[in-house]
């Protein structure tokens, strides 16, 4: 059976679309502060333009993101995530270290060290937890369940009351207005 489970979360298709999530260590609410959704926001923008990633549907909420992606690029879909979480945990540690008003910082800190403590491949700070549990998405059912399952997370979690409303998400571009990430490939 674990050898089964542990089939479902690997990257098997290079070429598949796939749902992902990943949490910041502890489930913290991290993507309270704009400055620190920008890193996000600008990081998958990059992803898009640079390294060959079409994004179908995002969301990011205080302590983790939802992503429904495809790798269009010679790089392995594991690889670009690989990157992007590298490149979005030192970005993200180093703007909370600097920001002068952030009132969590030490807090914020200490957690990424324990986390980066207890893992064999982190030199000082781990932000993001390790398992990103990636699902090919075989169908258009399946598909369209997943894009609800992200867009309605906000109204979920109470903090809007359509999902269209909340900025930080692709709800806008499926319900027919622009989102803040350009270039989202809508599914219709």
């Amino acid at each position: 059976m674990n050898r089964f489970m542990s089939r479902n979360y690997k990257f098997y298709n290079p070429e598949g679309v796939y749902f992902i999530s990943f949490a910041v260590v502890e489930w913290l609410d991290v993507f309270t502060r704009v400055e620190y959704k920008k890193i996000i926001i600008d990081s998958l923008h990059y992803c898009q333009k640079v390294k060959g990633m079409e994004i179908f549907a995002w969301c990011l909420m205080s302590s983790h993101v939802h992503l429904i992606f495809r790798s269009v690029s010679e790089q392995k879909p594991e690889l670009l995530i690989g990157d992007f979480k590298r490149f979005t945990s030192k970005a993200i540690v180093k703007a909370i270290i600097e920001n002068p008003t952030e009132s969590r910082k030490e807090y914020l800190l200490e957690q990424f060290r324990k986390a980066g403590n207890q893992s064999s491949n982190v030199n000082k700070y781990q932000f993001w937890r390790h398992d990103n549990h990636p699902i090919e998405l075989w169908s258009n059912k399946v598909i369209d369940e997943k894009i609800n399952y992200i867009h309605h997370n906000p109204v979920e979690a109470g903090l809007v009351s359509k999902a269209e409303d909340y900025l930080y998400s692709s709800a806008a571009d499926y319900a027919g207005e622009k989102g803040i990430l350009d270039g989202i490939i809508v599914i219709r």
